[in-house]
């Protein structure tokens, strides 16, 4: 229900209210229509029972005649005002100020006819008043109350003034008069929020329309099938890519189990584990028309027991992701192919001017050149075949604190760097799983940078292990000038280095190594110097 607006309009206080206004709602037409219906049955009923019975019933038992003069025009008019309802849409205002007022007035004459309040006539008022309160701006809903209770204190007054009525019976019609405001408020401030409760529902209803066209536009463009799914396994809802995807032409109640063998017993399992932790969600590998089909099952809510199962092509996301390892195997191999290049260039030079006659040649400087070049690319091979072997997992339950403290210790005496360089802070006992050769490499590749780029003061290179709920992290960092911020974006691609003998393989092959043991290398910008931390879950405490 949407209420007449007031019209702001120059002029007197209410001349705006029966002025043309925005266009009224249809429910108004109809219910002031339904209202007016109403009216002619009273009218009506009035009329008939007085012509039949008299003043039997106490209508119209001080002036009979009158009541049925009042009875029959308002019959009439009630009549009229039907035609004039169903042919003449406009000016609502005014017609309902007209339908109100003729209430007021014939009420009010049938219940003088009546001999008063106390043919209880007067009741009638307030219906009037509450119907039009409905559907009419607070003005004129005020308006109709102030009038209404004029009316009842005029006839009041004409009994006390034509029948030395007492003074004191003013107390009944007052009190009347009070309940048609108080009618007109109530019902005006509850049709208000139901009108504005209905606008609200109205615009959810059309926003729910948008995003339900919305969402059904996305699952049928969707790659990957959709199935809602009831108790017993069969499918309630289905997008047309599921459907393409299990062979079938309509999966409207089919049971899943038909079209994926094995998936009633998943779904058996799945059914008593629901609510638990582990219920949701749930994979489901399966084959169907030669194609390799995964299904997650997500819980949709335990009341109803539906569950949505999403479809997924495996065997097309293989193919995707051996497109992809094609795709980077060839920059690799671009880029392999350009750092080679030049060390052979500047051992083929120093190889040409060693040869040549007759030159005083600095022989110990071109062999240098030519032993330098050649460990860089023993380096640089060596990172790719150990790049080459980051699939090749032997994760096993490794004591972190243990093993830092031992590689440190390997680290100094191998590569001659004192001890006291080091400071560690690796107190408690944890376990992670990590293949003991990646994490050996990750840490080399790690503290070779720290060593290289922190000052010789003792504690200048820092390892730090600590616990986050299950998660451990090792952290190395140095007090060196750190990386600048506009390096940190590809500090992990492959072949990037600030180093001109460096192979620019080593932070991303340490990466590498740490994801394929489900862990995560990243550089921290909170210090000065550099600070990379390794994350990775606890296997368990000692």
């Amino acid at each position: 229900m949407v209420r007449a607006s007031d019209p702001v309009l120059p002029g007197s206080s209410y001349a705006p209210l029966f002025a043309r206004g925005p266009q009224i709602p249809e429910a108004f037409w109809v219910s002031l229509r339904y209202f007016n219906l109403y009216r002619i049955v009273v009218a009506a009923m009035f009329f008939i029972t007085t012509a039949l019975y008299g003043d039997s019933f106490t209508l119209g038992s001080h002036r009979l005649d009158v009541f049925r003069a009042a009875s029959a025009a308002y019959l009439l008019l009630g009549v009229a005002l039907h035609a004039v309802v169903r042919n003449f849409r406009d000016l609502f205002n005014l017609q309902l100020s007209v339908h109100v007022g003729l209430d007021i007035a014939a009420l009010t004459l049938l219940m003088n006819a009546s001999g008063g309040l106390r043919s209880g006539l007067g009741v009638m008022l307030l219906i009037a008043l509450t119907a039009a309160a409905l559907v009419a701006p607070r003005r004129l809903t005020y308006l109709y109350a102030a009038l209404a209770a004029i009316a009842l204190l005029i006839e009041q007054s004409y009994w006390v003034l034509a029948f030395d009525f007492p003074e004191a019976s003013y107390l009944q019609p007052g009190l009347l008069a009070i309940g048609c405001f108080v009618t007109a408020g109530v019902t005006g401030q509850l049709a208000q929020r139901m009108a504005a409760n209905e606008t609200l529902a109205q615009q959810r209803g059309r926003e729910l329309e948008m995003q339900m066209r919305v969402n059904r536009l996305v699952l049928e463009d969707m790659h990957d099938g959709v199935l809602v799914l009831d108790r017993g396994g069969r499918v309630v809802q289905s997008n047309p890519q599921a459907a393409r995807l299990l062979g079938a032409e309509s999966l409207q109640g089919v049971e899943l189990d038909r079209l994926l063998r094995g998936f009633g017993r998943h779904w058996s399992q799945w059914q008593a584990n629901r609510g638990g932790r582990g219920a949701s969600p749930e994979v489901f590998e399966a084959a169907a028309r030669g194609k390799d089909l995964r299904l997650r099952l997500l819980d949709a809510g335990p009341s109803e027991g539906y569950a949505v199962a999403f479809v997924e092509d495996t065997t097309r996301l293989r193919e995707q992701a051996q497109q992809l390892k094609l795709a980077a195997l060839g920059r690799l191999t671009a880029n392999i192919a350009h750092e080679i290049r030049n060390p052979l260039s500047a051992i083929s030079h120093a190889a040409e001017l060693l040869s040549e006659e007759g030159r005083d040649t600095d022989r110990t400087r071109l062999t240098r050149i030519i032993g330098d070049n050649t460990r860089r690319l023993e380096r640089l091979v060596s990172d790719v075949l150990q790049l080459n072997r980051r699939d090749r997992i032997n994760a096993e339950r490794v004591n972190l604190n243990r093993t830092v403290v031992e590689f440190v210790e390997d680290y100094a005496r191998n590569e001659s760097v004192p001890i006291g360089r080091f400071a560690l802070e690796c107190d408690g006992a944890w376990h992670v799983s990590f293949d003991r050769g990646h994490l050996h490499q990750v840490l080399w590749n790690l503290v070779r940078n720290a060593t290289g780029h922190a000052s010789h003061r003792p504690g200048s290179i820092r390892l730090e292990l600590k616990a986050y709920g299950n998660q451990v992290e090792l952290s190395i960092a140095d007090d060196g000038p750190g990386v600048a911020k506009t390096h940190q974006a590809q500090l992990f691609e492959p072949f990037f280095t600030t180093s001109s003998s460096g192979t620019g393989l080593g932070l991303y092959l340490a990466r590498e190594l740490c994801a394929a043991n489900r862990a995560s290398l990243e550089y921290v910008d909170d210090m000065q110097g550099a600070h990379f931390r390794i994350v990775c879950e606890e296997a368990g405490a000692a």
